[in-house]
């Protein structure tokens, strides 16, 4: 049998604790645990690396994993697991407050991490903690020789040194794969100027950088040129905002396990796809990444844990 190529995510995982107009809930969660669920739901056999507690939250982490058939190696913590209490205003934009755990999150190499990265053909790091040095040091030295995609994905509740933030995920960047980065990490940790820290990057040693401005779409650069795509118009309301960008992530990150894109035409239709996916994805509550296909096949408004 002819084994898939496979991928691993790094970051975090965590639970939502969701606070709006319609009460308070409880979703799965964490940039990197909806990029690693997102890559298997587009049929890349994938590994989450991430702290993940023994306890109840922490179960309901594996136990949602375990149901996308996303294999996990959790790092232990003695704090428990992560959690961010969301509270989403009328426009649905939402704000985040970290539990210590979050804050103080650490992911630790072992035996089957290791087996687990050398097996990948791509290497996705998402909300880590650049700001720590010696985690910054740890990720390198497990990564050396992999190929990967990086989203910094900075949380103002989880930053702690901007500056050194910003050192760390600019050392992984300048041999990445591809990079992505949004509008609100320009804001974040630059001046605001999200085509200024796209030319940054490239300039750095980025081989590729994808760039997403919400609205106004994404910006993909390449050595085979910029390549542009809007916001996906497809059927329904906008729901959920909140996966779009893990969700545009995962679409990429799956077009390049297992191929190597060259040409202009490769670079397009990877970034349309993702595009199609993200907007997809905003048409149910949650993170979880949906597809055009699958809200066709009546996953519309399906939560996502």
């Amino acid at each position: 049998m002819v084994q898939l190529p496979r991928a691993v995510v790094i970051g975090d995982a965590l639970i939502d604790e969701i606070h709006d107009t319609g009460g308070v809930r409880e979703l799965v969660g964490g940039a990197a645990l909806n990029v690693a669920v997102g890559l298997r739901r587009l049929g890349v056999p994938t590994t989450l690396i991430a702290m993940v507690g023994d306890d109840e939250a922490g179960a309901h982490i594996r136990e949602y994993l375990n149901d996308h058939d996303v294999r996990l190696v959790a790092s232990p913590s003695s704090l428990g697991s992560s959690r961010a209490v969301v509270q989403r205003a009328a426009n649905g934009e939402p704000t985040y407050v970290f539990n210590e755990a979050a804050q103080r999150r650490s992911i630790r190499y072992g035996d089957e991490a290791s087996r687990a990265i050398a097996d990948a053909d791509l290497a996705v790091i998402s909300c880590f903690p650049f700001d720590v040095p010696a985690e910054v040091d740890a990720v390198a030295e497990a990564l050396d020789g992999v190929r990967v995609a990086i989203d910094p994905n900075p949380r103002s509740g989880m930053l702690s040194d901007r500056d050194e933030f910003v050192r760390g995920f600019e050392r992984l960047a300048a041999s990445a794969a591809i990079v992505k980065i949004g509008a609100d990490d320009a804001d974040l940790l630059y001046d605001g100027d999200l085509d200024a820290l796209r030319a940054r990057l490239r300039a750095g040693g980025a081989e590729a950088v994808l760039a997403t401005a919400g609205a106004d779409g994404a910006v993909l650069e390449s050595d085979a040129g910029i390549f542009t795509a809007p916001i996906s118009d497809l059927p329904g309301p906008v729901i959920d905002t909140v996966g779009a960008g893990d969700a545009t992530l995962s679409g990429v990150a799956a077009g390049l396990v297992g191929a190597r894109p060259e040409s202009a035409d490769d670079w397009q239709r990877l970034l349309d796809r993702a595009m199609d996916v993200a907007a997809a994805t905003c048409r149910a509550e949650g993170g979880l990444l949906r597809t055009p296909e699958s809200l066709d096949g009546g996953e519309r408004g399906v939560r996502g844990s």
